[in-house]
């Protein structure tokens, strides 16, 4: 999760797809043209030394300097290159930015301004390309060259043998078509091993991605949630995003099975890195979180997970009818199971006035249904696995007053026999709530009931008093 949150999709998928290009064109193809071109310079070096070694020496030490030029330039080209991906990674970021925000980019008359970022992207990414090209392109000509200086030295020295009787005419004209025939793949070989060197480069981005430690899941006394209540206890849980700088110390609470817990405080007091370490996407630095007494880090993160269902703030729906996309979280779910979460989320009636009913192809962003409505399907894909534990990130931001209402009754409805967590900043909509976490800087400064916290007159009373008082 960590690699998600800190770098930007543009990036990762440059490197899944340019750089993992660049590498298969090289191993597909460049490779066996190289083995093929050295297997062909080995062959002609073989013919060269049975008809004059000293000649084919000084052949030999002329076509060193195609090494040399070969050598510089793959070390030049290699920086280049580097620079070019990773202007390429920037502008697939900034593409990718453009497109989905393009709503707030047109709200806020943006375009210019997204324009100019593209361009002077773009002119990077250009000048890079055209630097890379004009370097790699310069190795041909250059081989070329040396080759035929190599060719026309052997010519002269093969005419001095030839009238000195040291060399056969025959012998000269072998040698010089053997001196013709190792231009070309010496000048492949030349080009291909500087293509290597750039497509090192791509497999150092990759590595970047494959050396990643790994979600450790099982170990020898991994357990299972067998007959789950749904019981969360949190003891001296500490976590930082980086182990020298910590954002929660010490968190304590107990969330009871079936009761309904509200976290609440202001952004960035670490609601949500709370559900993070909840559902493992995270793992704690310090003390354990416990789920029906079992240590949730001895639990794999399949058997973990699948016990809560989660209504996140953004809702996401992949591309799909919408049946797929209720059944997400349960792929085998029948149709009539399917219809019922439907029904329950409140979303079945606007379903069947679609096109196709619930075969209807759709995208979060296609616009076939509204923001609301994707949020009413997503509670919906929550509903279908029946999991223990529900969560709800401001689950009803998006949606207005009137769908609030019901989809809330409706929540209401659900929560009971289940353990919720529910994020809010409408402190309306958690007053029932079984216990009330208030957060502040990554740390728990007031638990209790809506009445309790009232009557500590603290963090919480004040906020609710400043909403109710709007």
């Amino acid at each position: 999760m960590n690699f998600f949150d800190t770098n930007q999709v543009g990036d990762i998928l440059s490197k899944l797809t340019t750089d993992i290009e660049k590498i298969a064109e090289v191993i597909g193809t460049s490779f066996t043209r190289f083995v093929y071109s050295f297997l062909i310079i080995i062959l002609v070096i073989f013919m060269l030394f049975n008809i004059n070694a000293k000649l084919t020496l000084i052949v030999l030490a002329i076509l060193l300097i195609s090494v040399v030029v070969t050598y510089y330039v793959s070390n030049l080209t290699q920086k280049i290159f580097s620079r070019d991906v990773t202007s390429l990674s920037e502008l697939s970021s900034i593409t990718e930015e453009a497109l989905t925000g393009n709503l707030v980019i047109q709200s806020y008359n943006k375009q210019k301004d997204i324009v100019d970022t593209l361009d002077k992207s773009i002119e990077k990414q250009y000048s890079a390309a055209k630097t890379l090209e004009f370097t790699v392109f310069s190795i041909y000509p250059s081989i070329r060259f040396i080759t035929q200086i190599a060719f026309v030295i052997s010519a002269v020295i093969s005419a001095v043998l030839v009238i000195n009787g040291h060399l056969t005419l025959g012998l000269a004209q072998a040698f010089l078509q053997y001196v013709t025939q190792i231009s070309d793949p010496v000048t492949t070989a030349a080009y291909i091993i500087n293509s290597l060197q750039n497509a090192l480069v791509s497999v150092e981005r990759i590595y970047d991605i494959l050396e990643l430690p790994e979600e450790v899941d099982l170990t020898e006394d991994t357990h299972l949630l067998d007959n789950t209540k749904g019981q969360i206890v949190f003891e001296n849980v500490s976590f930082g995003y980086t182990k020298d700088k910590l954002l929660m110390k010490n968190v304590n609470f107990t969330a009871k099975a079936e009761q309904m817990v509200a976290i609440v405080g202001p952004t960035g007091a670490g609601k949500t890195t709370l559900i993070n370490l909840l559902m493992r996407f995270y793992d704690v630095n310090g003390g354990r979180i416990l789920f029906d007494g079992i240590d949730i880090s001895k639990v794999s993160r399949k058997e973990l997970r699948a016990n809560f269902g989660m209504v996140l703030q953004d809702t996401w729906l992949f591309k799909g009818t919408i049946a797929e996309n209720i059944a997400y979280g349960k792929p085998d779910a029948t149709r009539e199971e399917i219809i019922e979460a439907a029904k329950l989320a409140k979303c079945d009636s606007f379903i069947r006035k679609l096109p196709q009913g619930y075969d209807t192809i759709i995208t979060s962003e296609n616009g076939m249904v509204s923001q609301g409505e994707q949020q009413l399907l997503t509670i919906a894909r929550t509903i279908l696995p029946n999991p223990k534990v529900m969560i709800l990130d401001e689950a009803t931001s998006s949606i207005d007053t009137k769908t609030e209402k019901d989809i809330q009754a409706v929540i209401s409805e659900l929560m009971k026999g289940r353990t919720s967590f529910v994020i809010a900043h409408r402190l309306s909509t958690i007053r029932n709530a079984d216990l009330i976490l208030v957060m502040k800087d990554g740390d728990i400064v007031e638990q209790g009931n809506h009445d309790e916290l009232l009557k500590i007159n603290g963090i919480y009373a004040n906020l609710y008093n400043t909403q109710f008082n709007q």
